[in-house]
Parts: C-alpha cells; sequence; structure tokens
C-alpha cells in the first residue's frame, strides 16, 4: 500500500492519466497474505489509449503497474513478482470456475516502473532490450510477462512524457517543464499542474520537504504554474459570470421576462458574444428579436 507522498503521487497520477481510458484499482489487494498491487488496469477502449503514448502503448491490454521512485532491490522485484502470479492464479480459477479456456495471452502484464535501474538488476532478472520498444524498456524472459522500465534511460520524446514525470532530478525537471509548455486550455496540463502541486503540499505538511530540495525546487514551479492558471481561470469566470448578468437584466428591462431556455442559451455564450448581444439588444422590442439573435449566433 502507499508509503510515502511519492508513492501517492505515482498511484494518483496513473489514475489520473488511464481512467478515461478503462477500469482502475489503486492498491489492488490480491489473495493469501495482505499484498496489495500499486495500480491493476483493464483497458476499454484500447485504440483511444494510444494517445497516451508510451504508457498507452503498455496499457493495450490488462496489467499491473508498480512505480518505483528509487531503483528497486531485488526483493522488491521479487515480491511484485509474487503479486503478479497470484493474481495469474486468480484469472485462472475463475476461469475454471466457469468452465472457460484461458490463455497466456489473457494474463495480466507486469510493468515495474523504476526511476533508474543498473546493469547489475536487469541482468540478474533476465532482462533485455526489444528492438520494438523505446531505449530503456527491457523484457524479462517471454513466458514471465514482466518488464523493466528504466525511466533515466527513456528517449526524451512526446511519447515518453507521461512517464518520464514519475522519473527523478532532472528527468523530471526536463517532463514538469514540457507539461508548463502545453497550451493553457490542455485538460492534461491542469490535471498534472495539480497533481504536482498536491505532492508539494503533501512533503510540506509532513515534514518530508527539506528531505529532497531539488524535487521541491521542481514541485515548486508546477505549483507557481497552477495557482497561476487557478487564478486566471477564476478571473476571466467572474467576468463571464458579471456579463452574464448585466445582459440579462438588461434583456428584462428591453423585453420583459427572459424565458429559462433563451437564459440557458445566453449564459452559455462566450464573453465576446454577450459583448455582441449587448450592442445588439438595444434594438431588441420583444423576445422574438432575442430569439432571432441566438438562433443566428
Amino acid at each position: 500500500m502507499t508509503k510515502n507522498s511519492s508513492d501517492q503521487f505515482s498511484k494518483q497520477f496513473l489514475e489520473e492519466i488511464l481512467a478515461p481510458f478503462g477500469t482502475v484499482e489503486t492498491s489492488y489487494e490480491v489473495a493469501g497474505e495482505p499484498q496489495w498491487v500499486d495500480l491493476y488496469f483493464i483497458p476499454t477502449n484500447p485504440p483511444a489509449i494510444q494517445e497516451l503514448g508510451l504508457l498507452g502503448r503498455m496499457a493495450q491490454t490488462a496489467c499491473l503497474i508498480e512505480p518505483f521512485r528509487n531503483q528497486p532491490t531485488p526483493s522488491e522485484v521479487r515480491s511484485c513478482l509474487r503479486k503478479l502470479y497470484q493474481v495469474h492464479g486468480n484469472y485462472q480459477r475463475k476461469a475454471r470456475r466457469e468452465r472457460q479456456s484461458i490463455q497466456d495471452t489473457d494474463l495480466p502484464q507486469l510493468w515495474i516502473l523504476a526511476s533508474s535501474a543498473s546493469e547489475t538488476l536487469l541482468n540478474g532478472f533476465g532482462g533485455s532490450f526489444s528492438a520494438d520498444w523505446e531505449t530503456g524498456v527491457y523484457f524479462m524472459h517471454p513466458l514471465l510477462k514482466v518488464a523493466i522500465v528504466a525511466i533515466n534511460q527513456l528517449p526524451r520524446t512526446e511519447e515518453t512524457l507521461f512517464l518520464r514525470l514519475l522519473g527523478k532530478g532532472q528527468i523530471q525537471k526536463q517532463a514538469v517543464d514540457e507539461v508548463i509548455a502545453f497550451d493553457a486550455k490542455e485538460p492534461k496540463r491542469t490535471a498534472i499542474l495539480k497533481l504536482l502541486s498536491n505532492w508539494k503540499i503533501s512533503l510540506e505538511m509532513t515534514n518530508q520537504a527539506a528531505a529532497d530540495e531539488e524535487l521541491m525546487m521542481v514541485l515548486s514551479q508546477a505549483y507557481l504554474e497552477w495557482e497561476q492558471q487557478t487564478e486566471q481561470r477564476g478571473r476571466q469566470e467572474g467576468a463571464l459570470g458579471e456579463a452574464q448578468a448585466l445582459i440579462l437584466r438588461q434583456l428584462t428591462r428591453r423585453i420583459g421576462q427572459v424565458s429559462s431556455t433563451m437564459r440557458s442559451q445566453v449564459e452559455s455564450l462566450s464573453l465576446p458574444q454577450l459583448e455582441s448581444l449587448g450592442e445588439a439588444l438595444l434594438d431588441f422590442s420583444s423576445s422574438t428579436d432575442l430569439d432571432q439573435w441566438l438562433k443566428s449566433h
């Protein structure tokens, strides 16, 4: 289960990114001795998930994802393997109960996300590079259904952005810079900056901020961007609300009571459209004039 704020951020981040494309369970409990998989994902729209780049490719089929902020120890990797095969056992028992057959391709893949992975660790578990995948993705023997992703070795491309955000140091800073460079209207920008900001607040509240000054600098930059975007959105929404109220008051004076349907249409207008309506309503004499204007705009 969650042991610290880094684990919590990783799970919240992956849940936020993957949720629109399938079923996500964090801290998924496996049978036997109490153990929890950080994230268990079942895709419901595999084609659409491709927009997530490398992460989307990894999540094309049911999978377990175990993120590590530091390089996992051999013991931690073996613990991940035990959980994977307990989940496989659950799949096989369910298939027997329902008298169905199950193929290896139906069983979940395990993805271990590591900020780094040494040659000793990779060789110890038989990890090898596949020419069909990006640099930094190492597969154990095929029938094991396990891969280790060394985030520090991933190429700096748009395809790997969501995984690099789970890295450390300069790798993570570069990824955050790329998110900040997104268009301000991009929903993922707001969502990611909010998660990073919550991570910063969590570190401060649990007195962990001093333990990683480099991380705090990265998170502080994200927090500042999120704060500025939130304030700007608040100002824009405030200005829009004031304009709507003003226009509706003027319409009531010119043409009398505005119907709920037309009120809803007015409230859906953008600020420039409201300004245009404010000029046009000076010539209105009835609700018919407003109805015609709304239909033409």
